[in-house]
């Protein structure tokens, strides 16, 4: 049997013993609750959870302009990277070395049981990626149920600052906060990561989230806000459970589930 990635390259069932790099925080995150810890080789350095398995865990650099010398003297057997989060030349430049590739992009929240039996078929763990995709349904149902019980706002959500970014509709993360009844702002963009008006978009918004990461926002930062933008509702958000995928969307969806009752409370 093989599955696919997301370039639509075929990978099937990895028979000896593998040698892993993960260069996507949430990739490596999932490789551990697939019982592919011992697997693990290397990362990058913002691959941080679970922190007690992954100190043990060479780190290579980030995300971008990882040390492709250190992971060559991994010599592992596949390196998993993701379209966004890691740079197209360096990844191809992998290929002269690493016998096998696994490119991800996750788009919808649905993309999560894809991931779960891609990784869990090559390397096999399919009924622990069973597992996963079980309690992913049901957190999934469940956020499903609240949502279509409130009516959908529009949302902005606010990565960095100096200048101000917020995220398109096409991104993971805006598809994350829809599955919530949460749409987000701008209503089109050409970028997927764009540059905002952040007071004309506040003004059509009936919550601005502050994204933990990659900006740090703080409360102070809320505070902030609400002093420049009187009468605008602002929240700090967990960017985590937002825009990390794999294992960590279970997760996700509980918390936008509890946000979102929490937030449609007007007490």
């Amino acid at each position: 049997m093989q599955w696919s990635d997301a370039l639509g390259k075929p990978h099937g069932r990895y028979s000896g013993s593998p040698r892993i790099v993960s260069l996507v925080p949430s990739l490596t995150e999932l490789l551990v609750a697939l019982d592919l810890a011992k697997a693990l080789v290397g990362r990058t350095g913002f691959c941080i959870h679970p922190r007690q398995v992954v100190r043990r865990i060479p780190k290579l650099g980030g995300t971008k302009g990882f040390n492709v010398d250190k992971l060559r003297a991994l010599k592992p057997t596949h390196v998993l990277v993701n379209i966004d989060e890691n740079r197209r030349e360096e990844v191809e430049a992998l290929a002269d070395f690493v016998p096998h590739l696994i490119v991800t992009h996750p788009l919808t929240v649905g993309d999560n049981l894809d991931l779960y039996r891609l990784l869990g078929g090559v390397f096999a763990r399919e009924q622990r990626a069973e597992v996963l995709c079980d309690a992913f349904d049901r957190e999934w149902a469940a956020l499903n149920v609240l949502a279509a019980g409130l009516p959908r706002q529009q949302v902005l959500y606010v990565i960095w600052r100096e200048p101000w970014l917020s995220v398109a509709r096409d991104t993971y993360i805006s598809r994350m906060l829809a599955a919530a009844g949460w749409d987000t702002l701008p209503h089109e963009s050409p970028v997927r990561y764009p540059e905002i008006d952040l007071p004309a978009l506040a003004g059509d918004a009936e919550i601005v989230f502050l994204s933990s990461e990659p900006y740090p926002f703080r409360e102070q930062h809320v505070r902030e806000l609400t002093k420049q933008l009187p009468g605008t509702r602002s929240s700090l958000i967990d960017g985590e459970m937002v825009s990390w995928y794999g294992s960590r969307a279970i997760h996700g969806l509980k918390y936008l589930r509890e946000l979102r009752t929490r937030l449609a409370d007007p007490s």
